[in-house]
């Protein structure tokens, strides 16, 4: 997120280079009026000189020229009725534009300071979560053999472990740590409360608390009390579920870490283009831009916005049209689109929604309010999308949408000439587990595999629940032979993983089978290459991870 002192220096320039534009702007449209014929009508020519009027009245406020921007409304408004009748222009409607078009040129110079405005930009900006960092965990326990434990176990999902056995050595440390996640047992030699006292005593004069989670043999009403007044936000009975805790530490990451929300603008002006993602980027999201509606469709397949913006009237195709292309595209049929334009006729904005759009802004909006409105559409829509795409159980991709990931992702490959594998993998004897501890205990062993490969593979590989115990794995810009590496690296952590089921303690392993692009060039092609190279892993004894054999026609290489 940018500086808000950076962000206003920034603003203070764009309105300075508008203000130095708006010379080379009336001139284009005094050309544009002189251009038009005297005796008959060019519908062209006038859309022409609409649009460049338009822009005016969108932009003047925005950069601090309001009267600039009223003006150019009256005349946007006189065009828009001469436009109705479509016939060649009275002489007293040529001096009234004309009388209009002096008066821009005259209140140019009137120019406010909108920067107060730009101020309430800080309390409006989603907050900065980087001082916790949910991925590093301190875990105080003074049963060394627990602790290390912990540590093995949390050490498989990602997690950065360190562990203190005394009191004293935790709270030496935590004078200088600002950036942890605790983990800590409530009774120790010399305090039986002693976890919950030193919590307590950190926690004092922090504005932004430590997240803890407490894990005791003691399950006392009164001692959970204690420990949710100390700022607990979790209590964990011992011996300690590895599944419900990292469901916790999951829970946890989820509401202090978020990826940035994607944002598209389509405008073809660049001073607009340039002030809206100043702003947007200062409150944490990251932007795209396109001035030419025409080259918008590459740009979507690859930037995969979270929302558009997109203006209303642009020259070539205008943005209701351009609305319904993108709505026609399978992959953005349910991504929000907001119209942002100076337009203030009800029934064009309703037109334009009923076109495609999701909401309307009117042109001038405060920074604030365009984040907030952003912001809030783009989290309803994530969670839409979130109830369609992603599986109940593990928060993965479903079936359908795994394999359109796939599908996308192997055309971008294509597109790039970049590497990429697929992998399938299935939980070894899995109906076992079932029968042996039951649904719930399966259901927990599915989740706990959906958590590591989560952790584990990097931000950009996108994962799916296949179906029943199967998953599905894409790994972007990766061989068949980086695409082993890592996965066989989660295969042998997997099966380290300690599940609790009444009591005692039993493990899983997995099977994969891995393809990648470059053999198979095809989505389908590669999910039946993975599918059989997984069959062969199961027929060699499971626990393994296999390569796909080469197609026939490569390996003849005549064929």
């Amino acid at each position: 997120m940018a500086d808000p002192a950076e962000l206003q220096t920034k603003l203070e320039r764009l309105c300075d280079a508008y203000a130095a534009q708006l010379p080379e702007k009336f001139k284009h449209i005094e050309q544009v009026w002189e251009q038009l014929p005297l005796d008959s009508w060019d519908e062209e020519g006038f859309q022409t000189l609409h649009r460049l009027v338009h822009s005016l009245t969108g932009s003047g406020k925005t950069f601090g020229f309001a009267l600039l921007s009223d003006v150019a409304r009256d005349l946007e408004e006189h065009l828009n009725q001469i436009a109705q009748a479509k016939t060649a222009l009275s002489e007293d409607q040529r001096q009234h534009i004309q009388k209009l078009m002096s008066e821009l040129r005259q209140v140019a110079i009137y120019r406010e300071t909108l920067f107060n405005d730009h101020a309430g930009l800080i309390a409006v900006a989603p907050p900065n979560h980087d001082a916790l960092s949910p991925r590093r965990i301190f875990v105080l326990e003074d049963d060394s053999e627990q602790a290390e434990e912990l540590k093995v176990q949390l050490g498989y999902f990602g997690y950065e472990v360190t562990v203190f056995n005394t009191l004293a050595d935790f709270r030496f440390v935590m004078q200088r740590t600002s950036d942890v996640v605790i983990l800590t047992d409530i009774a120790f030699p010399d305090n039986s409360l002693g976890g919950i006292e030193v919590i307590k005593e950190i926690q004092q004069g922090r504005e932004i608390p430590f997240p803890v989670i407490f894990i005791s043999a003691y399950d006392e009403f009164l001692i959970r009390l204690e420990a949710a007044r100390a700022g607990g936000i979790a209590y964990l009975s011992k011996p300690v579920n590895i599944g419900k805790l990292i469901d916790k530490l999951d829970a946890l990451a989820s509401t202090l870490t978020t990826l940035p929300y994607r944002v598209m603008i389509i405008d073809d002006s660049i001073d607009i283009t340039t002030y809206y993602s100043e702003v947007l980027e200062q409150a944490g999201m990251a932007t795209k831009v396109v001035h030419n509606p025409l080259n918008v469709i590459k740009t979507l397949l690859e930037f995969a916005p979270d929302l558009i913006l997109i203006d209303l009237y642009m020259p070539k195709c205008n943005g209701m049209d351009l609305a319904k292309v993108i709505r026609q595209l399978d992959a953005f049929v349910s991504i929000p689109i907001v119209f942002l334009s100076a337009e203030i006729d009800l029934d064009k904005q309703l037109v334009a929604m009923s076109l495609g759009g999701d909401d309307f802004l009117a042109k001038p909006i405060l920074p604030q309010h365009l984040i907030s409105s952003v912001n809030s559409r783009i989290r309803r829509s994530l969670i839409l999308r979130s109830l369609v795409l992603r599986d109940s159980l593990t928060g993965l991709f479903n079936h359908t949408a795994i394999k359109d990931e796939l599908d996308r992702e192997v055309v971008r490959s294509k597109r790039h000439g970049t590497s990429l594998a697929f992998a399938m993998i299935d939980i070894d004897h899995f109906k076992q587990i079932n029968d042996t501890y039951g649904h719930p205990i399966g259901d927990r062993v599915i989740k706990s595999l959906a958590r590591l490969l989560k952790q584990r593979l990097r931000a950009s590989d996108l994962v799916g629940r296949y179906g029943g115990e199967e998953f599905a794995v894409i790994l972007v810009n990766a061989d068949r032979a980086a695409a082993l590496q890592v996965l066989d690296t989660i295969r042998q952590d997997f099966s380290q993983l300690r599940h609790l089921s009444d009591g005692k303690e039993f493990t899983v392993t997995f099977s994969c089978g891995i393809a990648d692009v470059s053999q198979f060039r095809e989505a389908t092609k590669l999910i039946e290459a993975s599918d059989k190279a997984l069959y062969n892993a199961k027929h060699a004894g499971r626990n393994q991870v296999v390569l796909s054999d080469a197609p026939v026609a490569e390996v003849a290489g005549f064929i």
